[in-house]
């Protein structure tokens, strides 16, 4: 698959560090962050790209040349004037550069579309994999982080259970995109990370119904105002999450983060091709105080320090993935709808603390009968349940998880028995006096 990097950008927000090279040229730990996107890549077995530039683009042309240093091919596109962050995609869509835009790339079929300025460690061939089996116009990367009001969040669609005693079915079909200037009340914490891979197809229906919103500048068009968003309703835009590491160098606060991530090996241990460590967390009783069965999102409500708990999670080498039973489904006090609401509540009140879960597994089953309202089909004896080990063992497969080096903390013995029966490395029960930071305190001072 083509690879296309833009990287003509100027960062006047990061200049402070250095203002006399493009942004992707700024160096952390030694190399230029463009650099390390070039390794990335090369590792996953993509190495046809091309580089857009304009400001001060003769220096990413003078240190990478034609990429055969770096064991890459890469090729160049130049934008005499700036075109948006889109713009130059559709002067070589199916090979119509012209003179605004210098470039022998010709985009005649699906492509890998990055931004210059991103560290990022990915496994690109799991997110290949995703888009060609969702028959996608453009799949989008997605992930959550410590500032979700200062993102563009991602809606995606989630289907009733599909059989009798089912699960609801996340299809990762993009519904909904909120801007940062959106008004939000509950949200899962889903962020575009600004990397996707897009069809020619999709750049070919756009231009269909385009109308410029600069008259005076027709040509200068933003991917996400322009492209991307108007085309959710077409029902082939598709979110991919992923916990791996995607970090935007826009400030010198995150510069500073990241080159500390770097040498902590951080950026790298998060990519999926190798092995994960997770925190395993109970919800009621440990992440939200235990006050009964929660039915409703005004029920929902922070331990004090659990946010600062899993915010150290995710400054750490581990994913943080909640694991909890929910039998008010079985029950019939709640349905799939609201307790997706509640778990909404839950990840905007730790986004407001800069804080973010990974994943999150529920079991809606139950055993006991005779509830008023109870929904019988979810009356089973299950492998999901704590004790049962179902959760973990789902997680594990889904980010790749070894669990002899992961941790189970929880307010029951269930939760306890659940990680053992997991086999992961200690299994943890909190109290009031040993709450979920100081367990996480000491678990982080012997990893």
């Amino acid at each position: 698959m083509k690879v296309i990097i833009m990287a003509g950008g100027m960062g006047t927000r990061i200049q402070s560090v250095r203002a006399d090279v493009p942004k992707p040229m700024i160096e952390i730990c030694g190399k230029p962050i463009l650099q390390y996107q070039l390794e990335n890549l090369k590792a996953c077995g993509l190495t046809d790209i091309t580089i857009g530039v304009g400001h001060l683009g003769h220096v990413i042309k003078e240190y990478f040349d034609d990429g055969s240093a770096f064991g890459v091919n890469i090729s160049y596109f130049t934008e005499d004037r700036p075109l948006g962050t889109a713009g130059a995609l559709f002067k070589m869509l199916d090979g119509k550069a012209c003179e605004e835009v210098h470039t022998e790339t010709v985009i005649d079929d699906d492509f890998l579309l990055l931004c210059g300025d991103v560290i990022f460690d990915i496994d690109f061939n799991r997110f290949i994999a995703f888009h060609k089996e969702h028959k996608a116009w453009a799949s989008l990367m997605a992930h959550p982080n410590g500032h979700p009001y200062d993102s563009s969040l991602l809606v995606t669609e989630t289907l009733s259970p599909q059989e009798k005693g089912g699960m609801p079915v996340n299809t990762h079909r993009v519904i909904k995109w909120m801007a940062k200037e959106d008004e939000r009340l509950y949200y899962k914490n889903l962020v575009n990370a600004g990397l996707q891979i897009i069809s020619p197809e999709l750049l070919r229906e756009t231009m269909k119904n385009f109308v410029p919103r600069h008259p005076e500048t027709p040509d200068k068009i933003d991917l996400d105002r322009d492209v991307l968003k108007p085309n959710i309703k077409s029902g082939k835009i598709f979110a991919y999450e992923t916990p791996e590491y995607i970090k935007d160098m826009g400030t010198p606060d995150r510069y500073y983060e990241t080159e500390a991530d770097i040498k902590s090996g951080k950026v790298h241990a998060r990519n999926l091709s190798q092995k994960q460590k997770a925190v395993f967390l109970d919800r009621d009783g440990t992440i939200n105080r235990s006050n009964g069965f929660i039915t409703k999102p005004e029920q929902f409500e922070l331990i004090p320090n659990a946010a600062e708990a899993i915010k150290k999670i995710n400054k750490s080498g581990f994913l943080a993935i909640v694991i909890t039973n929910q039998p008010v489904i079985a029950r019939g006090e709640c349905t799939f709808e609201e307790l997706a609401l509640i778990h909404a509540k839950m990840e905007t009140e730790l986004g407001k603390e800069g804080a973010f879960i990974d994943g999150l597994y529920f079991c809606p089953h139950h055993t006991d009968k005779g509830f008023h309202g109870e929904r019988p089909e979810y009356k089973c004896d299950c492998g999901c349940r704590k004790p049962k080990a179902g959760l973990l063992f789902q997680a594990a497969k889904d980010f790749n998880i070894d669990l002899s080096q992961s941790y189970m903390i929880g307010d029951s013995e269930n939760d306890v028995k659940a990680g053992v029966n997991a086999g992961c490395k200690k299994s943890i029960k909190i109290s009031s006096s040993n709450n979920l930071l100081s367990e996480i305190n000491n678990l982080l001072e012997v990893n």
